[in-house]
């Protein structure tokens, strides 16, 4: 049975509105996605995560709660060929739930797509999202054998609306490297019946099955007014001035040349011990750089989610109040009242280069970040950012941590040494 969400500002204003209908694992599609809105013509509807920690600070073991979830419904869909998988995670929104899905089945390799160009990485292939503010995915694996193989290809994303850019990145993917099976994984399902009978026709078009897996489903009832009421709506307020301009700090943490930082190049199953070493190495040297009476949120730099998540959660084992979100490419309409969740933004250029001799002039965006719940103590933003991040552009006027200190926020920068394509792939060849 079909259940209708609580109201939100959105739906009593808007008429937008999000409905259950069924789910295998305990969650609701309320519990999962609140809606939100954005300027955009070509979709003015966004679904707001309550457990992926992008646009809401999020406990770190909430979301690793989620991907954990997930991951068992791949495991349930592939059975014994859950650990041979390839497990594949949409950049920007889905890099650290990818991860978490690949880490809970035990999968043989973690890649994650990418827009940025990395010097001495090679592009294995690419695909095209229709509807995105920033379209191009593309996959820089050390080697080519790492998604060059039959096995099972898993697809992580946070929410499918009609399931057309899993079947496009299918679709290029298959033509790249063809195989059998391919499984959708994500928090939400909001197909509809018609959308869900494209994706049978595709498969049947391949040969192949292709299994959809979501902690919940349900649909979103978006007015055909929606669009054009959205964007006639007045820009929205960001970058907040406080009357007190706050501090910002840096620290350096350690990380080895030879473990990924992610799964921009791939993880493989053989990486995970390695990586729980590093990230128990680095949230010892922040632990030690904090303010250790404040409770923090820990800000992850777009691509780079999974590892600030490790460590959020690190710091929450370690007693320190914490909670987790990232920074982002996509634009929203930010509006500061009851029942709607985007209430504080912030807009700045992004701090590192994207591609060779070119910077991406396209504006980030970051929300809310403040503790959700009403706390006497203001919490320190831990921004965790990878070593191309620590730029000019990082500390200028107008970038991200100029615009959060003039809030009034007090900000560590916590930097990571980016993982060198070219240190893992020798790595990795010497250990062969």
């Amino acid at each position: 049975m079909t259940n209708a969400l609580q109201p939100f500002w959105a739906t009593q204003e808007f008429g937008l509105a999000l409905h259950h209908d069924s789910s295998s694992t305990g969650y609701a599609v309320p519990e999962l996605i609140e809606p939100g809105l954005r300027r955009n013509p070509r979709r003015a509807h966004l679904l707001v995560s309550t457990v992926l920690g992008k646009h809401l600070p999020t406990d770190p073991s909430v979301v690793l709660a989620a991907g954990t979830r997930l991951g068992g419904l791949v495991t349930d869909s592939l059975g014994a060929a859950a650990t041979r998988a390839v497990v594949l995670g949409f950049a920007e929104t889905a890099t650290g739930l990818g991860h978490c899905v690949a880490d809970s089945i035990a999968a043989a390799c973690y890649l994650h797509s990418t827009r940025r160009h990395v010097p001495g990485a090679d592009v294995f292939a690419g695909f095209e999202e229709g509807h995105s503010h920033a379209t191009s995915h593309l996959l820089q694996p050390t080697s080519p054998a790492l998604f060059a193989n039959t096995a099972p290809l898993v697809l992580v994303d946070d929410e499918i609306s009609t399931g057309a850019t899993a079947i496009d990145a299918i679709r290029a993917l298959h033509r790249q490297q063809p195989r059998a099976h391919y499984v959708v994984a994500s928090l939400v399902d909001m197909r509809s019946d018609e959308h869900r009978r494209l994706t049978d026709a595709a498969a049947a078009e391949l040969g192949v099955r292709i299994d959809h897996v979501s902690l919940a489903s349900g649909r979103t009832d978006a007015p055909a007014d929606l669009t054009a009421r959205v964007t006639a709506l007045p820009a929205p307020n960001l970058n907040p001035v406080a009357v007190q301009r706050g501090t910002s700090r840096f620290v350096a943490l350690p990380w080895p040349g030879d473990v990924p930082d992610g799964g921009r190049h791939g993880v493989l199953r053989t990486d995970v011990a390695d990586f729980d070493t590093a990230i128990e190495a680095a949230a010892d040297v922040l632990a030690a750089a904090r303010e250790h009476a404040r409770p923090a949120i820990v800000i992850g730099h777009e691509e780079l989610m999974y590892l600030p998540l490790r460590l959020a959660n690190a710091l929450t084992s370690r007693g320190t109040p914490t909670r987790f979100q990232t920074t982002t490419r996509s634009p929203a309409y930010v509006h500061d009242v009851p029942g709607y969740p985007l209430r504080r933004g912030f807009t700045f250029p992004a701090p590192e280069q994207v591609a060779p001799d070119l910077e991406d002039e396209a504006p980030r965006f970051l929300y809310n970040a403040r503790w959700p719940e009403e706390n006497t103590v203001r919490p320190e933003l831990i921004l965790v950012i990878d070593s191309p991040a620590d730029t000019d552009r990082l500390r200028a006027p107008g970038g991200v941590l100029d615009v959060l200190t003039a809030a009034g926020e007090d900000v560590l920068v916590a930097v990571v040494p980016s993982t060198d394509p070219v240190v893992l792939r020798k790595s990795r060849e010497d250990r062969a």
